[in-house]
């Protein structure tokens, strides 16, 4: 028989362990305040410097980048059938029924069973018994665990979002990209014509003495190598072309028109960066995995507290199915209360490893954040230089266009040699397919900003 002194040893213990439980959880750092602390002082420090940039069109979405129904429908296209986006979103249902079943871990659970045995010379029994089951969430360990799963599950919900930027973003990049790759062939298409043509002229000049065979032999060469470069920039074509069908999540050949001029590519720079950064759907699920293992850790704390049960079972024993299942059950209520303690130093060392995980989710977040303000910086840094080599190659082009026509002009009257002619048609093309590049590599680069902005595509 256990003496009152006894339950009050038991009781002591009891609340002496719940005591240490809770200093432990009342001594851990808050990690989540300091990844906004973080978030901040970024904020603070990069705002000025961010916001020196000239404001173009406003644009909320990726998909506002470019008003093209054509790039819509690939885009359209991409978001259904990429099968590396439909793994993440099948990754995100599963979430979704985890925190289902988490939810259930609150309510009670009932379960019902009917057996029967029969001994030798004896009458077959019926055994029927519903039990009835629940935890007393006295300390909330349960509803945490519930909150932390619901962080899980919208952490998982922003990867998801980032991951369908990052598809939207490549499309936009690859449809741009094809259309570079073309405006090369026919720049090199036309590069070849006229080498072809100077080839021929030299030739008959040659032939009537007028030339030197050094010169023609120059000549075939600068037009092999133009025919070498145009298979070369055919492939690329074809390469992209390839890329955007893996993108868009099948194998068959893309039919689209390709633009004759680049579109124009809409962006604000405005109220950078704090409002935009916190846009950014890796941040925030950096964020959420820190308030989830914050949770965890709680839950791992409170794993040390006393846990209360109750539990009633109705049982019946009769002859027959019908009347062990209908007749006058037996019931028995049972309450328990449990307290550990001692598990081998297993729930402190759950603990501990809980806090190290939510210390580790927040240096990823730190890891996350350094990323998107890298990404910001360098998307910025290419924004300014390379509006200003297209500004200095577009000078460069009007000035080498201008003195071919003046080359042209000279050499119809015999002022210059016919070699000069090609240097300069030469300086031209090469101006001219330098020129498109950079514009492409612009238009591509302000994708990328507005991806590391945090622009990212309309939620469905």
């Amino acid at each position: 028989m256990i003496t009152r002194s006894c339950l009050n040893i038991i009781g002591l213990l009891c609340l002496s362990m719940a005591l240490v439980a809770c200093s432990h959880t009342q001594t851990r750092e808050n990690y989540a305040n300091l990844a906004q602390e973080d978030l901040d002082a970024v904020g603070e420090s990069k705002s000025s410097q961010w916001q020196t940039m000239d404001q173009i069109a406003p644009a909320s979405y990726l998909t506002d980048l470019i008003q093209d129904p054509q790039l819509e429908a690939l885009i359209q296209q991409a978001l259904q059938a990429n099968p590396s986006l439909q793994k993440t979103q099948l990754t995100l249902q599963a979430s979704l029924w985890s925190l289902k079943s988490q939810q259930g871990e609150s309510l009670p659970s009932v379960e019902a069973g009917l057996s029967g045995n029969r001994a030798e010379g004896g009458n077959t029994n019926y055994n029927a018994d519903l039990s009835i089951s629940w935890e007393a969430d006295l300390w909330q360990k349960l509803a945490l665990s519930e909150q932390a799963s619901a962080k899980t599950l919208a952490s998982d919900e922003a990867l998801f979002q980032a991951s369908r930027d990052t598809l939207v973003a490549n499309v936009i990049k690859s449809w741009l990209a094809i259309t570079a790759k073309q405006h090369a062939i026919a720049i090199e298409e036309k590069r070849l014509a006229l080498l072809e043509a100077n080839e021929k002229l030299i030739l008959k000049r040659f032939r009537n003495g007028l030339g030197d065979l050094e010169a023609l032999d120059e000549a075939r060469t600068s037009a092999s190598q133009s025919k070498a470069d145009l298979v070369e920039y055919q492939e690329n074509l074809a390469i992209e072309i390839r890329n955007l069908q893996l993108y868009l999540g099948h194998s068959d050949p893309v039919h689209f028109v390709t633009n004759d001029h680049y579109p124009a590519v809409n962006l604000t720079l405005s109220d950078l960066p704090k409002q935009n950064l916190q846009r950014r759907p890796d941040l925030k699920a950096a964020y959420l995995a820190i308030e989830a293992a914050d949770l965890n850790t709680s839950v791992a704390y409170k794993d040390m507290l006393p846990s209360i049960s109750l539990s009633a079972t109705l049982s019946e024993t009769a002859a027959s199915p019908r009347a062990a299942l209908f007749g006058s059950p037996i019931w028995s209520l049972l309450g328990q209360i449990t307290q550990p303690l001692y598990q081998g130093g297993r729930l402190k060392a759950a603990a501990e490893i809980a806090k190290l995980q939510t210390a580790q989710a927040y240096q990823d977040y730190r890891d996350t954040l350094l990323t998107a303000v890298n990404e910001v910086e360098n998307t910025l840094g290419q924004e300014r230089v390379l509006s200003q080599q297209v500004r200095h190659i577009q000078d460069a082009l009007a000035s080498s266009q201008k003195n071919l026509n003046q080359y042209e002009k000279k050499y119809r009257t015999g002022l210059v040699e016919l070699n000069d002619l090609i240097n300069v048609q030469e300086t031209t093309f090469d101006l001219e397919a330098q020129l498109d590049n950079l514009i492409y590599q612009h238009l591509s680069n302000r994708v990328d900003l507005g991806l590391a902005l945090g622009l990212g595509v309309k939620s469905e």
